[in-house]
């Protein structure tokens, strides 16, 4: 089995477990020191930036507000795009998380994170629709979810409504990849039984949530990766998720691609593609597309910009569209919201990046830091989670 890290340290469980020496406090007996974040103060490369600091325990909750504890929180591309500095979402500064040092007003610092699953372990007063023990995810974005507790509003969150048959990595990653897929297959084109969707990206996690949706639905998807030395596992792992017809980019230069196509499509017009690569096998790929289709592109891997053929939008009438889950969660209410939630069950293939209370702060950032330089190669296919144990 494929492990993050260099030495083997992966059980069949599926949890990385960082190990250290052990814990030491260095404040006052009577500050318990009881969380910890992964803080940066500076963009840049993660492998550089980050690192993992302890700081007292949260007071209780002000009014209308709760205070909650973190079970895992993804790691998502777009949050090392943050850290460079080069996502148009920016974090703000947090200078609150104690009186000296790293997050005091003195030297703020950023919490990193976007994404992930808490439960509710002190309500204050005027707080309605939650209590303790419940699951939330958050929904305003870049607040930072790297750390162990933290106290919101309640607007900044939203209740799991039907955690019965969830897991914690079903919830913990339900806020922006499941629901990008679900409403870019829902929101521009009318799709039936049988209808085609293609996408690139395939095996990222939006792209294995497309497949495992549209195969729900009856419909068909022609998926585009990334060429590799073990592509025909690849290939079959999609495949075994609902995948119809998986391809590499290279494929698009293959003159005898479109006859294929329309083979197996039977000549039925692909009307959606999916994007996040852009560049040039975007432009290739949006040449399959059939007539009055939209090309919805919600990512630029490939860091090129998208360049489409003019021919595309004069003979074809091709729509191009950008989305962001982040901007649907502000154009929609809290009730749509949760009704988005209760769609949604997806797991992705994952391993868990887990800190024990002991690991001292010095030790857990090495291995953070050991972490992205990992996914900094692109070649780790699974998604990543953050847990901090207790």
């Amino acid at each position: 089995m494929f492990s993050l890290f260099a030495r083997p340290r992966l059980a069949n469980t599926g949890f990385l477990r960082i190990r250290g020496t052990a814990f030491r406090y260095l404040s006052s007996s009577h500050v318990r020191l009881t969380s910890r974040a992964v803080v940066y103060s500076r963009n840049g490369d993660p492998a550089d930036v980050l690192s993992v600091a302890t700081y007292p325990s949260l007071p209780p909750p002000a009014p209308g507000t709760v205070n909650i504890r973190f079970l895992l929180s993804p790691i998502n591309p777009a949050d090392i795009n943050v850290i460079e500095g080069v996502y148009p979402s920016k974090p703000s500064l947090t200078y609150d998380l104690t009186d000296s040092g790293k997050g005091s007003k003195e030297e703020p610092v950023f919490i990193g994170g976007n994404e992930g699953l808490a439960t509710v372990t002190s309500v204050g007063e005027h707080v309605e629709g939650l209590k303790v023990g419940d699951w939330v995810v958050m929904v305003k974005q870049q607040v930072g979810t790297w750390l162990t507790n933290k106290n919101v509003t309640v607007c900044d969150v939203v209740k799991i409504p039907d955690r019965e048959g969830l897991t914690e990595v079903h919830a913990a990653t339900i806020t922006v990849n499941p629901p990008t897929a679900y409403n870019m297959l829902t929101d521009y084109v009318e799709l039936k039984e049988g209808d085609w969707v293609m996408q690139n990206g395939a095996n990222s996690a939006v792209g294995q949530a497309v497949i495992q949706i549209a195969a729900a639905r009856g419909l068909k998807t022609l998926n585009f990766v990334r060429n590799r030395d073990d592509i025909s596992r690849l290939k079959e792992q999609l495949q075994k998720l609902g995948a119809t017809q998986v391809l590499t980019y290279e494929d698009l230069a293959d003159k005898a691609l479109r006859s294929r196509i329309k083979a197996w499509t039977g000549g039925k017009e692909i009307r959606l593609a999916l994007n996040c690569v852009g560049g040039r096998e975007t432009a290739m790929m949006s040449k399959f597309l059939g007539r009055d289709a939209h090309l919805v592109s919600y990512g630029a891997m490939s860091k090129q910009p998208l360049s489409l053929p003019t021919s595309a939008f004069i003979f074809k009438n091709l729509t191009a569209h950008g989305f962001w889950q982040s901007r649907w969660y502000l154009d929609h209410s809290a009730g749509e919201r949760e009704e988005l939630m209760r769609s949604l069950a997806h797991t992705p293939q994952h391993e868990i990046v887990s800190i024990d209370k002991q690991d001292n702060d010095e030790e857990a950032t090495r291995q953070i830091r050991e972490v992205f330089k990992i996914l900094a190669a692109g070649r780790h296919g699974k998604k990543v989670l953050l847990k901090f144990k207790d």
